[in-house]
């Protein structure tokens, strides 16, 4: 019987195992992106010259602990996984709309005493190494409301944190500071990288078409694709 029966089988259909292999790849794809890795597209110049509009990155979801799904709770695994550590770069969302997210760098932890002053960061008393800020301030110095803030010192459980592009940048200064249960993740890599901006048609005879040739050398920004971020 047991014979017969092995024999009765039915193999699958190609259909069922495409059907099953688009099921199984889905599924391993939704864990990826929960618990793993997820994409994002920079769609302002708040974090400019480190990241520009049009660049697409990838965000390490696991680097600080891994979000229980529908909850705001992070598992930790008993400290291993520490919190942000000051510059790295995080997504969370905007915490005066969390359906968008933002991204920005960390510049306080908490317990920190943090001061802005004449555009500087002061760290406990003590000035902070920034080679990645931007400034675009022109004018007097009181033409930008983020020129001085604070001294405050950062609660616990929050994180200070700023945009690179200074003067272009809603951030710590003007919504406060950030809770840690609710970064996302650290960005770590360009992965894409897209110039909205540079023409992408060329005109023959009153009809637009397509440049090849733009696309390939203005559109896409070569030199950012693969590009780690500090």
């Amino acid at each position: 019987m047991k014979a017969q029966e092995k024999g009765s089988e039915q193999p699958k259909s190609p259909y069922r195992e495409y059907a099953e292999s688009i099921i199984i790849a889905i599924v391993l794809a939704l864990i990826i992106r929960a618990f793993v890795v997820q994409a994002f597209k920079i769609p302002s110049g708040s974090m400019e010259d480190t990241l520009l509009i049009g660049d697409h990155i990838l965000v390490n979801r696991f680097a600080y602990g891994i979000q229980i799904p529908f909850t705001e709770f992070k598992l930790h695994f008993f400290g291993l996984l520490g919190i942000p550590a000051r510059q790295d770069i995080v997504v969370f969302p905007f915490p005066r709309d969390p359906s968008r997210d933002f991204i920005k760098r960390v510049v306080g932890l908490p317990g920190e005493r943090v001061e802005v002053h004449n555009h500087e960061v002061y760290v406990n008393g003590e000035p902070l190494k920034e080679p990645y800020v931007k400034l675009e301030e022109q004018g007097p110095p009181r033409a930008s409301p983020y020129r001085n803030w604070g001294p405050s010192v950062v609660p616990p459980g929050k994180l200070f944190v700023m945009g690179d592009n200074r003067d272009n940048s809603a951030d710590s200064r003007d919504w406060g500071f950030l809770d840690i249960e609710k970064v996302k993740g650290r960005a770590f890599i360009i992965y894409w990288s897209w110039d909205g901006s540079a023409p992408k048609l060329v005109w023959l005879g009153g009809i637009p078409l397509p440049n090849p040739k733009a696309i390939l050398l203005d559109g896409i920004r070569w030199g950012r694709i693969g590009k780690l971020l500090q």
